[in-house]
């Protein structure tokens, strides 16, 4: 008897699509995406082949950082819509096949949540412990602290711990290890932090019960606090997911940990992105030269760019390392752009493009495609900073462009009117010009979304193995699937011909099903592969099996 999977079989085969909902369809006229927008958009979402949709917070806020401030987890921004809105979602997005996954904000709310206006009222009140605050004005809370309070904000004798920004106080899910030094750190189990987990739990299954199949969940591993090896971190979300699978037994659950090899390892999460990490900068992110105002980056050169000086040695290993330790619980995904990135389109053309995507779309886990890569939707460096939407962000969270026109026809509100601008540039790409071009970027991604649903090798669980990556080097080989259902991928971004070599099992044969053709010469057990400037290739095996 096989062990059950350590998450639902529908993942198995899924591909996400990230809406950021501001900017995706403004239905009403006034500037800003909406929840009807986005379901008069469904069936557009459904043609690119997705299963599955990953919706960015649409919760009452008072948007000081894009709806990540939390004012009311059980209502939705009337800027967006109503929670009847997002029931019609929810079950107009199921009866075209598409799950939609709520992103989940549980470690900090807004200053203008009403836990937290009665927090900071000086008399005790049943929210009092709800977030982290000091026992007196004059207690920074030490060096490891300090930095993130808050001073004199109320007339409580106290200050206040934030995650982010000021007005985004941490909720007080509790202390594994209370220092004793500090009498205002509560422990896990004090009867108010329990609460707290509680409402949490009951927040989950409001929006399971609502039509949600899962959640996106924001700094997943940081809710507790002074918590070796994230052991009470990891009881929430084990009882957390008891609770919604008892709504929804295939209910999933993506995290934004970024350490697979602790997030997947007995929390009940089913699956972890992979991009908080140093080496993640190497593939598309040494962008301190191309986006103006961004954090500095380390130095050096993307991987995924023509100039071919980059290095994907470093992540891979990284990569494997947490692959090698979550193979049996749960399922890595490597965004390639999100809400929180800059876009894929900073100087790249849509032959570029399409290799980020065979990456993406060929490696294991579930890939999240962000809404506007899809067509190439550039990185726009002069849009304005607003809610909190700091460089490079700003840049990336610009309206979906649908048609020639108006605004894109994004919306039919006055151009000054938008929550953020269109690109102004004459070739600006839309979805419109390109569904009549046949080899546009659209056409390219849905045909390898139907490649990556449709071959069992690319299940998110099938097996991975790295057989070209060298220091410094062009292409990146690699196979998925077993020797009995292999395909081969060969990726090269460089503006360059480049070679790779290999052990492979005798007489291997291979007819390739995406991308350009390139040379195969094999001598003996040796395979050496030539690969033309700009170019990827997913081979299937039509032979022995065992690529090495």
């Amino acid at each position: 008897m096989t062990s059950p999977l350590p998450f639902p079989d529908w993942v198995r085969s899924a591909v996400f699509y990230e809406i950021y909902p501001q900017t995706f369809f403004d239905s009403n006229g006034d500037g800003i995406g909406d929840v009807p927008g986005i379901i008069a958009k469904l069936d557009y979402v459904r043609s690119l082949g997705v299963n599955a949709i990953w919706l960015n917070p649409f919760y009452a806020s008072p948007m000081r950082d894009a709806g990540y401030d939390v004012s009311d987890y059980r209502a939705v921004a009337p800027r967006y819509g109503t929670l009847d809105d997002a029931r019609t979602l929810f079950a107009e997005a199921a009866k075209r096949g598409l799950r939609v996954l709520v992103d989940l904000v549980p470690g900090h709310t807004s200053i203008d949540h009403p836990w937290f206006v009665q927090s900071a009222r000086p008399e005790p009140n049943p929210c009092s412990d709800w977030y982290i605050w000091t026992r007196s004005a004059w207690d920074d809370g030490g060096p490891a602290w300090k930095s993130k309070m808050i001073h004199g904000y109320s007339d409580r004798n106290g200050n206040y711990l934030v995650n982010f920004f000021w007005s985004q106080p941490a909720l007080n899910f509790g202390f594994g290890e209370p220092d004793p030094q500090c009498p205002w750190q509560l422990p896990t189990t004090h009867p108010d932090v329990q609460r707290l987990w509680e409402e949490m739990k009951q927040i989950m299954e409001f929006w399971m019960r609502l039509g949600a199949a899962g959640f996106r969940v924001d700094m997943a591993g940081s809710i507790t606090r002074r918590d070796p090896g994230h052991r009470e971190a990891r009881r929430f979300w084990r009882e957390a997911r008891a609770r919604c699978e008892a709504i929804r037994p295939d209910f999933f659950t993506v995290a934004e940990w970024s350490d697979p090899a602790h997030a997947l390892d007995g929390t009940g999460l089913h699956a972890d992105f992979l991009h908080w990490i140093p080496s993640y900068e190497n593939l598309f992110r040494k962008e301190n030269e191309r986006t103006p105002g961004a954090p500095p980056k380390p130095p050096g050169h993307s991987w995924f760019d023509r100039e071919g000086r980059g290095d994907i040695h470093a992540f891979l290993r990284d990569y494997l390392r947490h692959y090698e330790a979550t193979r049996d619980k749960g399922l890595i995904s490597i965004p390639v752009a999100n809400h929180d990135l800059s876009r894929l389109a900073i100087r790249r053309d849509r032959d570029d493009l399409e290799i980020i995507f065979a990456f993406l779309l060929t490696m294991p886990g579930p890939p999240f495609i962000y809404y506007g890569d899809e067509i190439g939707l550039r990185h726009l460096e002069r849009a304005p900073v607003h809610e909190g939407c700091y460089p490079p962000r700003n840049g990336a969270r610009t309206p979906m462009q649908w048609a020639p026109g108006p605004n894109l026809g994004f919306s039919t509100a006055p151009a000054d009117r938008l929550w953020a601008p269109v690109d102004a540039a004459p070739d600006a790409p839309t979805v419109a010009d390109q569904e009549r071009d046949s080899d546009s970027l659209l056409h390219r991604v849905r045909k390898l979304v139907r490649l990556r649903r449709s071959a069992s090798a690319l299940a998110a669980d099938a097996p991975f193995r790295a057989l070209f990556c060298e220091p410094d080097s062009y292409p990146l080989v690699y196979q998925r699937g077993d020797a009995d259902d292999a395909l081969l991928i060969a990726l090269n971004p460089a503006d360059r011909e480049v070679n790779a070599e290999w052990e492979t099992a005798d007489g291997a044969r291979w007819k390739t099903l995406s991308g350009k053709d390139c040379r195969l010469e094999i001598s003996g057990r040796r395979l050496k592969m030539i690969m033309p400037p700009v170019s990827y290739a997913i081979l299937e095996s039509v032979g022995p099996r065992d690529l090495r």
